[in-house]
């Protein structure tokens, strides 16, 4: 599951753009020097994968003003990141798997790498183990207790490209391009093997795992919920065939919706509520090729970062519907104006009304959730 919790300090301004989107604006975004492939975060920074630019760092604490803080250039080629502090691991194309110390974001700096066989496209780090999606070279499993020194202790040659990998132990499912979604038992490090498998109609090119189903982003197959409460046993309980060609998608448990990179086909939010029947509920057209997505949940809003190719950090909130928005100044709200009632700041947490500052908050109310916004 890639959701992560994301704080931002403050979120002011609003550039409301209606062509071409539905139930979902833009926020803001920040420009890269390479090709935005993967994003991942950690409290107020977003980390790129921005393919021959290596490893961005973006300060992300206001998303309407997102900025570049720090970056380091990666040998190979960034394809894909996650980041476990105080290190981000990058797979790095064909320089294999690269660890990244971000505890100084202005000053990202390599610790060790692992060399892989093949053409790193994607990790996903548990625990001591990094597991790296090498493409021809299938699953690899990389000890990282010394992030110093990461050395190999088993793989899995799976039977096409592996594109991506996620972990839900003792499983690594495994988005095998045209083999499909790919359930690997990685409970001894040192002998994964294949436990069951489901062949998707396009090419899996990436995974969310929300159990008992996962996600694939499945190129001109779209999205595919796949049951894996038998890991042995694999299948498809639905589907939804996006416009554009699905390349990631992420799930923003427990929230039934799942935010697909579609390329040209912008952001796309699919309603899970009903595994079988899965339906469009929002999209963004992005202004370059939608590579991938990572959402921070603020409920009752939904914020998307995604890794747009040539467009960099792209950075979205969809607000379903039924939210209505109000609006004060500073100098309209009393002291006690919101005591006794439930307000949530950005991030979903529970504040005390009467100490409220410029920003967006939610109010709950019985006609439901209104958006406060404070100038």
């Amino acid at each position: 599951m890639k959701i992560k919790n994301i704080f931002f300090i403050s979120l002011i301004l609003f550039t409301f753009t209606f062509a071409d989107s539905l139930n979902v604006r833009y926020i803001g975004s920040c420009e890269t020097p390479g090709y935005a492939l993967d994003v991942d975060a950690f409290y107020s920074y977003a980390y790129v994968a921005d393919e021959w630019a290596g490893l961005r760092v973006i300060d992300i604490s206001d998303p309407s003003d997102p900025w570049e803080v720090g970056y380091y250039d990666t040998p190979g080629e960034a394809c894909g990141v996650d980041v476990s502090y105080p290190y981000a691991y990058v797979a790095d194309g064909e320089a294999g798997l690269r660890v990244i110390d971000i505890s100084d974001p202005s000053d990202p700096h390599e610790v060790g790498y692992y060399d892989t066989p093949g053409y790193a496209l994607g990790v996903w780090v548990s625990g001591s183990y990094a597991y790296v999606a090498d493409r021809e070279a299938g699953l690899r499993v990389i000890d990282i207790s010394d992030p110093s020194d990461p050395w190999e202790v088993g793989y899995y040659v799976t039977p096409d490209w592996a594109c991506y990998v996620e972990v839900s132990y003792p499983y690594a499912f495994v988005a095998d391009r045209d083999a499909g979604l790919r359930v690997i038992d990685i409970s001894d490090p040192t002998d994964p093997h294949e436990v069951g498998y489901y062949v998707t109609p396009g090419w899996a090119i990436s995974v969310d795992v929300v159990f008992p189903y996962a996600y694939v982003a499945d190129f001109d197959g779209g999205l595919r919920v796949i049951d894996i409460s038998d890991p042995t046993d694999p299948e498809e309980v639905g589907y939804y065939i996006t416009p554009g060609n699905a390349y990631d998608v992420c799930v923003s448990f427990p929230y039934p919706y799942a935010f697909v990179a579609d390329l040209a086909g912008g952001l796309r939010v699919i309603d899970i509520s009903d595994p079988t029947d899965p339906e469009e509920v929002g999209y963004y057209i992005t202004p370059g090729l939608a590579h991938s997505v990572l959402v921070g949940v603020s409920y009752p809003s939904f914020y998307a970062f995604v890794a747009d190719y040539d467009a960099g950090l792209q950075i979205y909130e969809f607000y379903g519907t039924g939210i209505r928005e109000e609006k004060f100044s500073t100098k309209e709200i009393k002291p006690l104006s919101f005591k006794g009632k439930k307000i949530y700041d950005i991030t979903g947490k529970i504040i005390k009304g009467e100490k409220l500052k410029k920003g967006i908050y939610f109010q709950k109310t019985e006609k439901g959730m209104k958006k406060v916004l404070i100038k």
